[in-house]
């Protein structure tokens, strides 16, 4: 098959590059004016009864994916914008037999042409433009694969032109994603929100690494964009989101990459509770403008059938500890105490009993975490709200209104993947110093997702942070939901490692 594909391109190459040497025909010319689209040529022609022809002319432009010959005739499927339509290219038609053979002979399947004629439809009532005259604007040099097996996927990750010229699905993925991120701007634009943009160096955490040439120093990307939103909400900008790229140095798996987007707002005057209803809105409601109803089903492929998701609101609640004293069938600490040895001791010992890992260092937070990925998580098939966080899981968080040792904190999970977080914002800088303390200590035990002392988040909430709420989405994630993907590059559109060439 290669030594195949590499005959076809020598051929193709040399027929192109004797067309630039005596000037037989332009192979790459400069323009041509198409004068619809072929979306808006299906629209408008489409009510064409069968066998009638439109006394319009018209010129549409596309890509060749298919090429079949019947008696006199040529038969193109020509595609662009998601949309196919057939060409008919008749000899009787064209514009003189001659020009008819010199064309047709140097177009093959993958060109880019341009087409002049007159639309149809056939007696099958298939769609059909009739050409008088065509011209090939960008020849394709290569063989196009007919399909893309399974085993070719880093391939076409990596070419991912190929991906797109050959899987509709692929290109309907990627108007899915751009449709969702439209619904929350205007989602949130609507309730005054402000978008902003924020510097993208500047991390914890496990930040990617890069060097600025001019101050000759190094530079960290970021892993998060609440930081400097939260300084906007102390500057008076109440209501603020920012949709863009953060990087974090970990892991690559199905749900995890290195650079992902997301979205984070700050809204003043709120807390989670606020945050909730305006998840529950905004994602019943993008899911119903998607797909006309709040029931969807996810991988529909497999042994077990599919899985059906169900965006109706109001969503469900669990409380964290309750639930996994249920789960556990004990009472655990009282959530004051949990960061007591005695605590974290009762909490080793359960994820030993339950036989869940933890790598050191094994602190009450990430015990705790590992509990609730355990018990918890594995049952959010629907959207579920995880809440009401111990204060030692949630160092941004505020304390509980209610239940000391609690924070007002949440996380949005759908088919067991982590979809949104958010929490009622700490503004008390004299608790957010002990906090950061307290997360430097156990980054110098070994824990390496915590938090660095942010002293310039502190001075900012001493002159003031008025009750916030804080809340992010994973605009990745969520997308290989409402997309039915199984990995993260499915909706990537370069995911590939730059560099590995």
């Amino acid at each position: 098959m290669k030594a195949l594909q590499k005959k076809y391109f020598q051929l193709r190459r040399a027929v192109i590059q004797a067309a630039k040497s005596d000037g037989t025909f332009e192979p790459y010319p400069h323009k041509f004016k198409a004068t619809t689209s072929l979306p808006k040529f299906v629209e408008k022609y489409n009510q064409l009864d069968v066998r009638q022809s439109s006394k319009e002319k018209v010129s549409v432009a596309g890509r060749i994916h298919a090429v079949r010959e019947s008696e006199k005739k040529l038969f193109y499927d020509l595609r662009g914008n998601m949309t196919t339509i057939q060409v008919i290219v008749d000899a009787r038609s064209y514009q003189s037999v001659n020009k008819f053979f010199d064309d047709v002979k140097r177009i093959g399947r993958g060109d880019i042409i341009g087409c002049v004629g007159y639309p149809c439809k056939t007696e099958k009532g298939e769609l059909s433009i009739r050409p008088e005259k065509i011209e090939l604007l960008s020849p394709c040099l290569y063989m196009l694969p007919r399909c893309l097996r399974w085993e070719d996927a880093e391939t076409h990750y990596r070419q991912r032109y190929l991906d797109l010229l050959i899987k509709k699905e692929t290109v309907k993925k990627f108007h899915v994603r751009s449709r969702i991120i439209s619904y929350i701007r205007r989602f949130l634009d609507d309730r005054e929100f402000l978008e902003v943009e924020t510097p993208m160096m500047g991390a914890t955490a496990k930040p990617l690494v890069t060097h600025h040439n001019e101050h000759n120093s190094k530079m960290f990307t970021r892993i998060a964009l609440e930081l400097c939103l939260k300084m906007l909400a102390v500057g008076g900008i109440d209501r603020a989101y920012e949709l863009g790229k953060v990087f974090r140095n970990e892991s690559t798996d199905l749900t995890h990459n290195p650079e992902f987007t997301t979205c984070e707002l700050f809204m003043a005057y709120a807390d989670y509770e606020d945050l909730m209803s305006i998840t529950e809105d905004m994602l019943s409601g993008m899911v119903k403008s998607l797909y006309g109803k709040y029931k969807i089903n996810y991988q529909p492929k497999g042994p077990d059938g599919p899985i059906q998701m169900d965006f109706t609101p109001p969503f469900r609640r669990m409380a964290v500890i309750p639930e996994l004293e249920k789960k556990i069938k004990q009472k655990l600490p009282h959530p004051s105490t949990l960061d007591s040895p005695e605590a974290v001791e009762i909490l080793d010992q359960i994820s030993t009993k339950h036989g869940i890992k933890c790598l050191p260092p094994r602190t009450a937070a990430r015990l705790l975490d590992k509990l609730v990925g355990h018990f918890l998580e594995k049952e959010c098939t629907n959207p579920t709200f995880i809440i009401d966080h111990p204060q030692v899981m949630s160092p941004l968080a505020k304390y509980h209104t209610y239940e000391k040792g609690l924070s007002e904190r949440f996380d949005l999970f759908v088919n067991k993947m982590e979809i949104c977080k958010a929490y009622t914002e700490l503004n008390d800088p004299f608790v957010q110093r002990e906090r950061f303390a307290q997360q430097a200590k156990d980054k110098a035990d070994g824990d390496d997702e915590a938090q660095m002392v942010e002293n310039d988040i502190c001075i900012a909430l001493e002159h003031g942070l008025p009750p916030t709420g804080r809340w992010g989405m994973g605009i990745d994630r969520i997308s290989m939901l409402l997309t039915n993907s199984c990995t993260i590059k499915e909706i990537l559109l370069f995911p590939r490692n730059l560099a590995q060439r």
